[in-house]
């Protein structure tokens, strides 16, 4: 088959650059269908990070109703195997329970992507039902394209690894305690999770009833988050909460610098300290800042961790197991069988089942004084930046942090993974938005995301001082680097390990 692009051309190009090329008639979607299509199958191998590709909608991008007239022009894009469900299309959240499960109808977010001109062409791999830090089960281990030796972090594996390794500028992801932002840092991808009232989640879910869960995106430029923030955003008829638009929008937007920022740089978060080499990376970082012209300091926001962390777990366990027991209702099956359910997957089942309302009361009660001292801390300074993890992006057989964990406490396992992901998920919680960008680098040679938060709808301003921060750095986000594993290296199939720690990218 004779492709419409070289590997480096095709890698070189964000989804923007793709669409433009579409309507100047240089290509075609179902160009770029045949393209992403044959680069999954040129890395797949290596990561296993795509789950299905729809072949139908490779022959024909019009197939499910994508408007090629959308700002994406039929640019291909892979829907992580959890969050929108596609009408008829198999989604199976990553479990043996849920294996040949066809959803009835697509949602709202669906029908959102495809109006901007995605062409949604298959899955990409998830931890069972999004709840652990990597992919790495019986159905499939997701692989670290910049070393195949280590995990991408989780839960939106798969994307992560397809948009590192060059397979697609683009593609979804879902963020309910840092699933975005923790795989985007672990493999040199941007990756927002936007604030309350931007993306819905209808019709099974809503803002208020998700609490936590948001959808978005992984990609490789500032001008494609923002634009499929832009054109995706929106609530459904019957959100229970109003859903907002900004003043100027996120394209517009990121085309200026920021005025100068009040930025306060923080690691120290409760119990919980990210190691030496991370803290120099953030200083780093930091310095960088400042010779944009911010003001940076070290600066802790006044919030009560380990409630909020207590808070945050009971959320998470309450949540996930409504969502096992409804889809066991759903078989006729009256508690989890052992063979198609991870044993920390049941034993959060088995908690969250007996969870009281006062219990869930006395959760929100801490969501409500830890929003606020965020909101009172945010009145102050525009920006807290943090590394992206507290510790280093686990090698794959790492069961510590794997819902196939036997740890024989649900919490404890819960408190373990705070110990890595601390600076993610209070972002959840609080509803305000936060960006991991590729910024660093680990000691294994792994990137390092930095992450920055910000005030409720302030997402713009998170986009238009990554934007700032890209022009600084020539568009060379991790310093111009590149994975072993990548589409356009002459044996991308081969997973080639990075030897020694890498030089930091600024």
């Amino acid at each position: 088959m004779t492709l419409s692009m070289s590997w480096s051309e095709w890698a070189d190009h964000d989804a923007t650059a793709l669409a433009e090329r579409v309507r100047q008639g240089d290509v075609t979607p179902a160009e770029l269908a045949a393209q992403a299509a044959a680069a999954i199958a040129r890395v797949n191998g290596a990561l296993d990070a795509v789950v299905e590709v729809f072949d139908d909608l490779v022959a024909d991008p019009l197939a499910d109703g994508m408007r090629p007239e959308g700002v994406f022009a039929g640019v291909p894009y892979l829907m992580k195997d959890l969050g929108p469900t596609l009408k008829g299309r198999r989604q199976e959240f990553g479990s043996m329970l849920m294996q040949g499960h066809r959803p009835a109808d697509d949602s709202f977010l669906t029908r959102r992507i495809r109006r901007a001109g995605l062409n949604i062409l298959g899955r990409t791999t998830t931890p069972e039902f999004g709840v652990c830090s990597a992919a790495e089960n019986r159905l499939h281990v997701t692989r670290n394209p910049w070393n195949t030796g280590f995990t991408t972090n989780g839960s939106s594996a798969g994307t992560a690894a397809v948009v590192a390794a060059g397979v697609l500028p683009m593609s979804h992801a879902t963020d309910g305690g840092g699933s975005i932002r923790i795989p985007a840092g672990a493999t040199g991808n941007i990756g927002l999770k936007v604030s309350r009232g931007v993306f819905s989640l209808a019709p099974g879910l809503s803002d208020l009833s998700g609490l936590v869960s948001i959808q978005g995106c992984h990609s490789r430029s500032v001008r494609d988050t923002a634009a499929f923030v832009d054109h995706c955003r929106g609530g459904a008829p019957g959100e229970f909460m109003p859903f907002w638009t900004p003043a100027q929008s996120c394209c517009d937007l990121i085309r200026t610098d920021p005025s100068p920022l009040r930025i306060a740089m923080s690691h120290e978060w409760g119990d919980h300290r990210a190691t030496p080499h991370f803290v120099a990376e953030l200083e780093r970082v930091g310095r960088l800042l400042e010779g944009l012209g911010h003001h940076v300091e070290w600066r802790l926001p006044p919030v009560d961790f380990r409630a909020a962390f207590a808070a945050q777990t009971t959320c998470y366990i309450s949540n996930f197991a409504q969502v096992i027991a409804g889809h066991l209702a759903r078989l006729g099956l009256e508690r989890p069988p052992e063979e198609l359910l991870e044993p920390i997957n049941i034993k959060i089942w088995e908690a969250g089942l007996g969870l009281s309302y006062s219990e869930r009361a006395a959760m929100q009660a801490v969501f409500n004084t830890t929003s606020r001292a965020f909101g009172a801390f945010f009145e102050d300074w525009d920006i807290v930046l943090t590394p992206i993890t507290a510790l280093p992006t686990p090698r794959i057989g790492a069961v510590d942090y794997l819902t196939s964990s036997t740890n024989p406490s649900v919490h404890d396992w819960f408190d373990h993974l705070w110990r890595n992901f601390a600076y993610t998920p209070l972002a959840n919680l609080c509803g305000i938005p936060a960006i991991s960008l590729p910024l660093a680098m680990q000691e294994s040679g792994l990137p390092l995301g930095i992450q920055a938060q910000a005030r409720q709808a302030d997402d713009g301003l998170l986009l238009q001082l990554a934007a700032q921060i890209e022009r600084a750095l020539g568009g060379q986000w991790n310093g111009g680097m590149r994975p072993t594993v990548h589409v356009p290296s002459d044996r991308p199939e081969v997973a080639a390990t990075r030897r020694g720690p890498a030089s930091s990218p600024l």
